[in-house]
C-alpha cells in the first residue's frame, strides 16, 4: 500500500487527488496549518494522518514536525498548496512577495529537504503541482509567476540530483482550474466567475495520478493541463 503526504487537501486539487487516492486504498498523511484545520481533514478522509505546519513560516517547517514523526517511507510527495495576489510591480509591496515566495517556493523545498530520507528509502516522487505562471509571467502576476518559476528550477535540480537514490521528480502546470483560487483571481481582476468554462480539479488530480501510476521505466517530467474545446 502506497503512502503519500499532500499539501493543499482541503480543497481543489488537492482534496481531488486525497480523494481518488483515498478510494484505491492507498494511504494519507495529510499537512494542515491548524489544529483545526487538521481536524477537518481527518473528517473528509477518514484513516488519513495529519501533520500540522504552516507553509507560511518554512523556517521553522523542521522543527514544527520534529515532534509529529514524517514516515519512514514516502512513495509520493505531492506539494499542491498555494497562494495568489495579484498586482503589478509598482503596487506589490515585501510582504505580499515574502508571502507568496514562502507558501509557493520556500515551503516546498524545505518540505521536500525533510522528506528526502523517506522518499529515497521509497524510491519515491515529487510531484510538484506548479502553474501555467511556472511558465510565462503575465502582467499583474509578477509575485505569483516568480514564485512558480522558481518551483520549476526547483524540480529540475531536484530531478538531477535525485536520479540516482530512484526518486522521481514531476512538474504539474495546469492552466485556469476551477477552485476558490481561480474565484479570487476573477475577482481582482474584476471578471464574472464561471467555474464551468475552467478545468475541474479532478482533471488535474488524474494528471497527477497518471505521473505517480506511470510504470519505473518511464519519468513524466513536465506536463502541461489545459481546458478543453468548448461546443
Amino acid at each position: 500500500m502506497a503512502t503519500h503526504l499532500i499539501t493543499g487537501a482541503g480543497a481543489g486539487i488537492g482534496a481531488a487527488l486525497a480523494r481518488a487516492l483515498s478510494d484505491r486504498g492507498d494511504d494519507l498523511v495529510l499537512l494542515a496549518r491548524s489544529d483545526e484545520r487538521a481536524a477537518e481533514l481527518r473528517a473528509a478522509f477518514p484513516g488519513a494522518r495529519t501533520l500540522v505546519a504552516d507553509l507560511a513560516e518554512p523556517e521553522g517547517l523542521a522543527g514544527a514536525l520534529e515532534g509529529e514523526g514524517l514516515p519512514e517511507r514516502l512513495d509520493s510527495l505531492v506539494h499542491v498548496a498555494g497562494v495568489v495576489e495579484l498586482g503589478a510591480v509598482a503596487a506589490t509591496p515585501v510582504p505580499v512577495w515574502r508571502l507568496t515566495l514562502d507558501v509557493n517556493l520556500l515551503a516546498p523545498a524545505e518540505l521536500t529537504r525533510l522528506c528526502l530520507p523517506a522518499l529515497r528509502a521509497a524510491r519515491g516522487h515529487v510531484v510538484l503541482v506548479n502553474s501555467g505562471s511556472g511558465l510565462r509571467a503575465n502582467p499583474e502576476w509578477s509575485a505569483y509567476a516568480a514564485s512558480k518559476h522558481g518551483l520549476r528550477a526547483l524540480a529540475d535540480a531536484l530531478r538531477a540530483e535525485e536520479a540516482g537514490a530512484g526518486v522521481r521528480v514531476t512538474s504539474v502546470y495546469p492552466g485556469r482550474t476551477a477552485t476558490a483560487m481561480q474565484a479570487k483571481v476573477h475577482e481582482q481582476e474584476g471578471n464574472e466567475y464561471d467555474p464551468s468554462a475552467w478545468i475541474r480539479p479532478e482533471s488535474v488530480a488524474t494528471a497527477v495520478l497518471t505521473a505517480l501510476d506511470l510504470p519505473r521505466d518511464a519519468e513524466m517530467t513536465d506536463v502541461t493541463v489545459r481546458p478543453g474545446p468548448h461546443g
